[in-house]
């Protein structure tokens, strides 16, 4: 079968590919396709996958190339992880915000509203080229922001595009460990939208195990005891997505943010233009540990505003090795690959329409819930309703996620200006259109979506 990983340059795609070398299944991934429009970048990234292949008597094949129709033409399954933009685009995204005193983060907020208006255009063109050159496939979306992209692109290919995150699983997986207990056996019940969700309850052997983390002092080993704080976890009763963290201590990020020597962004453009630099000059198969030296350095500076630490200085565990029994969304886009093309069934939480599911929002709007995957497609859970807080604050967000995408479609300044101004995160009418306006003047693939049209 044949994978077609579009961002085919970037850092996740190690993650993705080691996944394959461990699949042992059959039918499986055999033929890969990396596409990318930097071909430095797809050079090196090669570089890393062949010396990650070394020893594997059956290990895909890996093509590279800069035409995404050859890319797509074929393909079983589509994995998409790009960035419109690159990260000069992700540093304006942050910028523009912060310097209005708003939250200035690539997926939520209007950092997040600035990164869908400029991708869902081109993800759009991917969706239409995909129907016409894989009508088959399924696409597997990581291209952030992941919910809005994901219920762009099924307006075109239907439940054919699925969103996948490793926040919620991942979640819960900590929850059954810091317990000391196999979270294979664990149950989740989950509830919300990409970056803005709920863990509502964990069941472990059919009880909940999450009264107990709640009451336990361990309870602040857990990574988002220590982002939250017990005291707000116990207040909830249920742990948050780590992403609520810019909504419930807003002020405390923003300021944190601000206070900081560099953004998330710069942080990562510095460390991506060394990495690319050094694996393009190294010898001897170096290649896979200067990869490894940035991911942990990566990991351990993500969202150092929530955990107390400096973008940036926060110093990486010197045993930090990437896990290939999990390998987050890279694990979870094998187990739908897996659960659709050999009828593997599997349960996961996945970005997916909504049908019936949560009663408080549109039928075709895109959740984030537990589901069955198999060889007939994805099935939701039915899954017990959010309560007042949740479902007022889904329905703002994906108030403001569909304005996005209509003003992404048809060039609205209109529709743009109401989902900056509506989000919960930007607290005047005012802010919101200068957010705009900044955007429109820093960010030229934004100004490309309004082509200077005023409504």
């Amino acid at each position: 079968m044949k994978l077609t990983v579009l961002g085919g340059g970037g850092f996740r795609v190690p993650y993705v590919y080691q996944a394959l070398l461990h699949d042992q299944g059959s039918p499986r991934i055999d033929d890969v396709w990396l596409y990318d429009t930097d071909p430095a970048r797809l050079k090196a990234m090669a570089e890393v996958l062949a010396q990650f292949a070394d020893g594997h008597a059956e290990a895909p094949r890996v093509t590279v190339t800069t035409s995404l129709d050859d890319a797509l033409e074929g393909s079983d399954f589509v994995f998409a992880a790009i960035r419109v933009g690159g990260l000069t685009g992700r540093m304006c995204d942050e910028r523009v915000a912060l310097d209005l005193d708003v939250l200035g983060q690539e997926t939520t907020g209007p950092g997040g509203l600035a990164y869908g208006l400029r991708t869902i255009p081109v993800m759009l063109d991917i969706a239409h080229r995909v129907r016409r050159l894989a009508p088959h496939a399924y696409v597997i979306n990581f291209t952030n922001p992941a919910g809005m992209i994901t219920e762009a692109m099924q307006s075109v290919l239907g439940d054919r595009v699925l969103g996948i995150c490793d926040t919620p699983s991942g979640l819960g997986r900590r929850i059954a460990t810091t317990l000391g207990l196999d979270p294979s056996r664990a149950q989740f019940d989950y509830v919300g939208l990409n970056h803005l969700g709920w863990m509502r309850r964990v069941l472990h052997d059919g009880e909940d195990i999450l009264p107990r983390l709640l009451a336990d002092e361990r309870l602040g080993d857990l990574e988002e005891g220590v982002v939250f704080g017990r005291e707000w976890l116990r207040d909830l009763g249920l742990i948050p997505n780590e992403y609520l963290y810019y909504y419930y201590f807003n002020r405390e990020a923003v300021r944190s943010i601000l206070d900081a020597p560099q953004t998330r962004g710069e942080f990562l453009a510095r460390q991506q233009q060394e990495f690319y630099q050094r694996v393009t000059e190294a010898a001897g198969g170096a290649a896979v540990s200067l990869w490894r030296k940035t991911i942990a350095d990566r990991s351990a500076n993500y969202m150092a505003e929530a955990k107390g630490a400096v973008q940036g200085e926060a110093q990486p565990d010197e045993d930090f090795r990437p896990d290939p029994a999990h390998q987050g969304y890279a694990g979870v886009a094998l187990a739908v690959m897996a659960a659709i093309s050999r009828n593997e069934r599997a349960t996961m939480i996945l970005n997916v329409r909504n049908g019936t599911t949560v009663s408080a929002l549109p039928h075709d709007a895109v959740v984030e819930v537990p589901v069955t995957v198999d060889a007939g497609g994805v099935h939701p859970h039915t899954i017990t309703q959010p309560d007042l807080h949740q479902a007022g604050l889904m329905q703002q967000v994906k108030a403001v996620e569909r304005l996005t995408i209509s003003a992404a479609v048809t060039g609205s300044r209109t529709d743009a200006a109401k989902a900056f101004s509506l989000h919960p995160l930007v607290d005047s009418v005012t802010v919101g259109r200068k957010l705009l306006d900044g955007y429109i003047d820093r960010i030229p693939e934004v100004a490309e979506v309004f082509g200077g049209k005023t409504s």
